[in-house]
């Protein structure tokens, strides 16, 4: 039946055309925003998950910061360390030359009182940001470690987040390596031989401590390296989750343009349709 007060085929076809003519707006704006799901109204499920996911990003961001803070401070530690190792030796050496009687004695113990002169100054200087390694009290707060932030463990999606460190204990040569008062003074080849038990002592004790950074320092490398590929992983994932697919975008918004004009089309034939019903009152 036609009727000239409705017009089902133009409310279907105009129906149509708004349909369309939303779907292209959401393309449009996908395109231009690069986001697929910009919002929570686009899929609200995704979004939670992406905006989650973005915040511990985040978070790793700061971590990673941490990190590299840390590995400067015990790097600057293991460095004094070595160095402090260093000097062991060369006062060993100068104590095993002690051994003889035609030597110098007083010659050899005023270098060695220089080499633990420059002992003492490096452990006083191996610090960074404050925060010194090798002594017993790492920050001037009495603290005998240092707390690196590794990583946020987040249980199940959107759960508890739990922070985890990596702690550096402090060597403590401001204590176990305390020479000026400890090693015995040079004077003839008997003070010498108990001189170069109590050396071999320090430098073992030296050698530990130096190793124990070190392995921190890789430690915490390589905690570093996981950080900044887990945060490539995590990005990646958000990235498929709400970016827009550009190849896909565009073959849609040509076709959503293809069927808005056959809409606007349809709609202007509906429009027309009364007009042919003047022909049956013209006969």
């Amino acid at each position: 039946m036609s009727s000239i007060l409705t017009n089902h085929g133009a409310q279907i076809a105009l129906r149509t055309l708004k349909t369309i003519n939303g779907n292209l707006t959401d393309v449009q704006n996908s395109i231009s925003t690069g986001k697929r799901i910009g919002s929570a109204k686009d899929n609200a499920a995704v979004w939670s998950i992406a905006k989650t996911m973005e915040s511990d990003i985040s978070g790793f961001r700061s971590i990673k910061d941490g990190l590299a803070m840390g590995e400067a401070t015990v790097a600057v530690a293991s460095a004094g360390a070595e160095q402090i190792v260093e000097k062991l030796t060369e006062i060993k050496e100068l104590i095993v030359s002690a051994q003889s009687e035609n030597v110098d004695h007083d010659t050899i113990q005023t270098d060695i009182a220089s080499k633990v002169e420059q002992v003492e100054a490096i452990i006083a200087a191996a610090q960074f940001n404050g925060a010194n390694l090798l002594s017993a009290d790492v920050d001037g707060s009495g603290a005998t470690s240092l707390g690196v932030l590794a990583s946020l463990n987040r249980v199940g999606s959107g759960g508890t987040v739990t922070a985890n460190e990596i702690t550096v204990a402090s060597v403590n040569f401001d204590n176990t390596l305390d020479l000026a008062s400890s090693l015995t003074a040079i004077t003839d080849s008997t003070s010498a031989a108990t001189a170069l038990t109590e050396i071999e002592n320090f430098l073992q004790v030296a050698i530990t401590g130096a190793a124990s950074l070190g392995s921190s320092a890789a430690r915490i490398e390589d905690q570093s390296d996981f950080v900044g590929r887990l945060m490539d992983s995590m990005e990646l994932g958000v990235s498929a989750l709400t970016d827009t697919n550009m190849e896909e975008a565009s073959a849609r918004l040509a076709a959503l343009k293809t069927q808005q004009e056959l809409a606007i089309q349809s709609l202007t034939i509906a429009n027309q349709a009364p007009r042919l019903l003047l022909e049956l009152f013209r006969r």
